[in-house]
């Protein structure tokens, strides 16, 4: 026996329970929410690009701090063995000129904790510019 309305004819629902659909995206709402601010870890640089035939205006000439193969740091005529020992050696080169710029520029064969040990011994000699030098590919 049917039951029905309106003279006994059956009538389907044609209503979509949302509840369960607004439950999970609220869910996926949250996790990305909280998810998001750890996914940005990296560095957002917007680099000018620049053709060979241009030259850009500079007040001071750069300083560049070279680390050779073996390890040692040269700035200008200075040489040193340890980043340690590079901190003086900057703050005195830069001594009232502290917007200078200055270059780090290191052998490809430098291990990689070596070079960041000099970039921060650069921080904490005064350095706010810095500079990292390489070249392009030969064809």
């Amino acid at each position: 026996m049917e039951v029905g309305r309106r003279g006994g004819s059956r009538s389907s629902l044609s209503q979509i329970n949302v509840t369960p659909l607004v439950d999970v995206m609220l869910v996926l709402l949250t996790i990305f929410m909280i998810t998001a601010p750890m996914l940005d870890q990296g560095i957002k640089v917007n680099l000018p690009e620049v053709s060979h035939a241009q030259t850009l205006a500079q007040s001071h000439e750069p300083l560049v701090v070279s680390v050779t193969r073996k390890g040692t740091i040269a700035v200008g005529h200075s040489r040193v063995n340890t980043p340690e020992k590079l901190v003086p050696v900057l703050k005195q080169i830069l001594k009232g000129t502290p917007g200078r710029e200055v270059f780090l520029e290191a052998d490809r064969d430098v291990p990689y904790g070596h070079v960041v040990q000099v970039m921060a011994a650069m921080r904490r000699a005064g350095v706010q510019k810095l500079g990292m030098v390489s070249q392009e590919p030969k064809p």
